[in-house]
């Protein structure tokens, strides 16, 4: 009986885990009904939609991807269904995994699942929670232990809102996992008490949540038996503790691409088990000799883009000896490629990209899955000794040379291969696998006709891009079942005829790209065909084309600019690229039904009557309206809605008269504003700048570019107007990295008058920004405030009936590079603050009024007669006239013309209509008697005023 009693205690004392495995009765229970109950109603509550994630495809998950919802059904023991598991005694509901169930809807925070209180373990991964927020009941599993609530990577994430604080109360969470929603945030608070609490977390996985309110202090807690801790892509900034790369147990740590994270490695003392260590693209200190000889067990190791001190040229890589996986890109690491210290058994991933590594490739690369070197300096030809293992070699921007090794066509796992922007010459040969997916060779010197035999064994192939070979042809006419299956097509600066003809059969094609080739002729009737349900780019521009445009498929990125097409503007495009072609006709009222314009580009062409008023009723798709450089009139639309998506507004050159609409106020995202070169008139619109709170809803906050040059405008300036072009005001956009306006497939472009010629810019750095108001009639002063436009690049005034004194605020405009104020009646000295831009490069003064010493030192050392002409008061270089003691006085009157401080050439003071200083002295009024006396007479005749007329211009003999 003690015996018996002994063993009954036993077997009470064990854990949870071990009665799930013991069972006196070897008939397995039943499934509690009031679980099939919760269940059933939880995920019934879901839709179950088809989609493709990358996460589901490989590893644990890749054979999932099958509904649940037919095979869980009532009648049938819940411990049986697909997915859950119950504890083997007593049947409860311990378990259940829905990741990767293709699920989408609401998680309501009253569902049934939240009853199941035995879960210890539950996994909701990779469906589509419609954003739903995640419920305080999550909080209520007082038993688990494995908590997955991964996001939906495809299109959005699968939750929102706060991480609760109810997270902290699971108490028994091994490992927690919450990565990919990146619409949901945490804060410190809820932190601290995640951490506090969850003592024996092992991992933890926050990849992409929103740590940006988070104080990296509270990391420095973290569990001891952490072996896993994962926060890449995360916001995070500060310094990352120290003490976490002491604890104990990790093993994995992952916090890459958190680009404001700054730390550093310990230096001495120690000792971590780390085997991963993924630190790209934040501001950490890497002392590589250091970290290698400390971890020399890592196998994983990826530090690209970090702050590399110390020696940078890694001959310490050979001990790294278990080492599988290394990442050293964009590292600034210099000298001889160390393929030799890599010949490394275990090494299957190196990415050496964007460093300054220099030398030929070694003879041999037999071991290696994954190379990454592009955008270095190897100067060799491609080895013809490489493992046939490879699955991606990336070898581009380098300076390759010869032809492709035979060796390369041959390797049966190569799923990418990358030569592009090197300098490979000869033919492409016949690839003998069909295991490839990607391949570029653009930007070469490949030259011959390429058969359709080349890509004959190519079934797989998605990507092709053969673009800028300009020597490189492509015959296919009769092979119509190549490439079935591809996706994207790039054949641009190529030097093919036609349109291939085995497109007809890529009913998976989605991006197709063969502009600048020598393709002439009109466009097939048949090409309308394809991808009819994929196609969503196609571009034949910069080619020969001639006759109608066809109609083409709808939501679709059209391209046919600079070609010769005519007749009717298609109407069924999303984004419409139509420019510089013989369209003549009027804009089609049908566009106006496209639901989805988002780009409607018609400029240079021959389109005429008026804008229709529909086109600004696109509030929630157009971005980028220009139809610069035609032939319409009448007035601009007044029809732009409230909250519309308009960013570039480009109506150069054309015959629109009348005023500005007021519903332009409503373009509030607008960067580029271009109504130059038209007949609009009235006063600057006082409107814009009389918002209820301009400080925070100024009309056009973004606005980068404006030109009303050209026009009728008068009136006086718009002073309070400058004080809130915020993009205007900081000198710091992009952080210095060279980005243009507009998005990667549309770049804005316009006509500026740059440093005294007419230019088109294609392409407009968003460190751009100029104001062009020239050639109107505005008046009064030129306001301070335009000192606070400190990113300003250009500024011309000129042409206008502008007075007064030059506001040494111009001074503060240290980005400026070309500045044109010249006929205008400014008056007072050239202020000296102008010498401190050094950036200026063109600057133009003339016809005014100055007077004084021109300044001298650094860019004014530079400029020539010509910036300063027609300005009698000024003298001191590059003037012949020297200032001596008449700095800042007007000429006296009684001084003679031949006084040796008086002196002109007669070249300085010509006005540009070809009249000489001498001339039109007669009629200056400078206060002498004789000049009175003849300037009355010539002025008071009707030859006078036509004189007058001629040499200042009507707008002066206006005013």
């Amino acid at each position: 009986m003690v015996l018996f009693f002994l063993i009954f205690f036993l077997f009470l004392s064990l854990p949870n885990s071990s009665l799930s495995s013991f069972s006196f009765n070897s008939s397995k229970p039943l499934c509690h009904s009031h679980q099939s109950f919760a269940l059933l109603p939880f995920i019934n509550s879901f839709s179950v939609v088809e989609y493709s994630d990358p996460n589901c495809d490989v590893g644990e998950y890749s054979y999932y991807y099958y509904p649940l919802k037919n095979s869980w059904k009532m009648g049938i023991d819940c411990c049986g269904w697909n997915r859950v598991t119950c504890d083997t005694m007593i049947g409860h509901v311990i378990a259940v995994d829905l990741s990767c169930s293709q699920l989408q809807g609401p998680i309501h925070p009253n569902t049934t699942m939240f009853s199941l209180r035995h879960l210890q373990r539950l996994n909701l991964a990779y469906n589509y929670f419609n954003h739903s927020t995640i419920s305080s009941k999550f909080g209520g599993f007082a038993n688990l232990t494995h908590l997955n609530l991964s996001g939906y990577s495809v299109s959005s994430s699968s939750f929102t809102g706060n991480v609760p604080s109810e997270i902290s109360h699971l108490s028994k969470l091994v490992s927690l996992d919450l990565s990919g929603n990146y619409d949901m945030r945490i804060k410190t608070p809820s932190l601290k008490r995640l951490i506090q609490n969850l003592t024996h977390l092992t991992e933890l996985v926050l990849y992409e949540i929103d740590m940006s309110f988070v104080s990296t202090n509270c990391l420095t807690n973290l569990s001891s038996s952490l072996t896993s801790l994962r926060l890449t892509f995360c916001q995070l900034k500060g310094k990352f503790p120290d003490n976490i790369f002491h604890l104990p147990n990790l093993q994995i740590l992952r916090v890459g691409y958190n680009y404001n994270l700054t730390g550093s490695l310990p230096n001495y003392n120690w000792s971590t088990p780390l085997k991963c260590l993924f630190l790209s693209e934040t501001g950490f200190l890497i002392n590589l000799p250091n970290l290698i000889n400390n971890l020399k067990s890592l196998k994983q190791l990826t530090v690209s883009g970090c702050n590399f001190i110390g020696s940078s040229y890694p001959t310490f890589l050979s001990n790294l000896t278990q080492i599988t996986y290394l990442g050293l890109s964009y590292g600034n690491i210099g000298g001889q490629c160390p393929w030799s210290l890599l010949n490394n058994t275990r090494l299957t991933y190196l990415d050496l990209s964007y460093n300054n590594f220099i030398g030929q490739l070694p003879k041999v690369m037999t071991n290696l899955t994954q190379i990454f070197s592009s955008n270095n300096s190897s100067n060799s030809q491609l080895v013809n000794k490489i493992s046939s293992n490879v699955e991606y070699l990336i070898l581009s921007g380098n300076l390759l040379n010869g032809t492709i090794p035979s060796c390369v066509y041959t390797i049966p796992s190569l799923l990418y291969l990358y030569l592009d922007h090197n300098q490979f010459t000869g033919h492409i040969g016949e690839f003998q696998h069909n295991s490839l997916v990607y391949l570029s060779v653009s930007f070469n010197n490949f030259s011959g006709n390429v058969e359709s035999k080349i890509f004959s064994k190519l079934k797989s192939l998605q990507s092709l891009d053969m673009s800028n070979n300009p020597h490189l042809s492509l015959h296919s006419a009769s092979a119509t079942n190549i490439l079935s299956k591809i996706h994207s097509l790039q054949l641009s600066s190529s030097n093919i005829t036609e349109i291939p003809q085995f497109l007809r059969t890529a009913e998976y094609i989605g991006y197709l790209d063969l502009s600048n080739t020598h393709i002439k002729g009109n466009i097939p009737s048949w090409v309308m065909e394809v991808g009819k349900d994929s196609l969503y780019y196609f571009s034949v521009s910069r080619n020969n084309l001639t006759g109608h445009i066809p109609s083409l498929i709808c939501n679709l990125n059209l391209d046919l600019r600079s070609n010769n097409l005519n007749g009717t503007i298609p109407t069924t495009f999303a984004k419409g690229y139509l420019s510089r072609n013989n369209l003549s006709e009027r804009i089609p009222s049908l566009i106006c039904n496209i639901t989805s314009l988002n780009i409607l580009d018609l400029s240079h062409n021959h389109l005429s009557n008026m804008v229709p008023l529909s086109l600004g009723n696109f509030s929630d798709s157009l971005t980028v309206l220009d139809l610069r450089s035609n032939k319409f009139n009448g007035t601009i639309p007044a029809t732009f809605t409230k909250g519309n998506y308009l960013r570039s507004l480009n109506l150069n050159d054309n015959q629109l008269v009348g005023s500005l609409p007021r519903s332009l106020i409503n373009c509030r995202r607008l960067e580029v504003l271009d109504l130059g070169n038209n007949k609009i008139s009235g006063t600057f619109p006082h409107w814009l700048e009389t918002i209820a709170n301009p400080k925070t809803k100024f009309t056009f906050p973004n606005l980068r570019i404006i030109d009303l040059s050209h026009n009728d405008f008068h009136g006086l300036l718009p002073t309070k107007y400058f004080n809130h072009f915020k993009a205007m005001m900081s000198m710091n956009a992009n952080n210095g990295k060279l980005k243009y306006m507009g998005e990667s497939y549309y770049h804005d472009s316009v006509m500026v008058t740059m440093k005294g010629f007419y230019i088109e810019l294609v392409k407009i750095p968003n460190l751009f920004t100029t104001i062009d108001f020239s050639n109107n009639s505005f008046k009064g002063e030129i306001p301070k405030s335009i000192g606070t436009l400190k990113s300003l690049k250009g500024l011309n005034f000129s042409h206008n009936n502008l007075i007064d004194h030059m506001p040494p605020s111009l001074g503060n405009l240290r980005n400026l590079e070309w500045l044109d104020i010249s006929s205008n009646m400014l008056t007072g000295e050239i202020p000296r603050q102008l010498a401190d831009i050094t950036s200026l490069e063109v600057l133009n003064l003339s016809e005014n009024c100055l007077v004084g010493m021109i300044p001298q030192g650094n860019q004014f050392n530079t400029f020539e007669n010509v910036s300063y002409l027609g300005n009698l008061g000024l003298c001191g270089f590059p003037l012949t006239r020297t200032c001596d003691n008449v700095d800042g006085q007007q000429p006296s009157p009684s001084l003679s013309f031949h006084d040796d401080n008086f002196k002109f050439q007669e070249d300085d003071l010509k006005f540009k209509n070809g009249f000489n200083w001498k001339v039109v002295l007669l009629g200056y009024g400078c206060g002498f008697m004789f000049g009175l006396g003849l300037g009355y007479l010539v002025f008071s005749s009707e030859k006078g005023t036509r004189l007058v007329n001629i040499v200042y211009g009507e707008r002066h003999n206006k005013v």
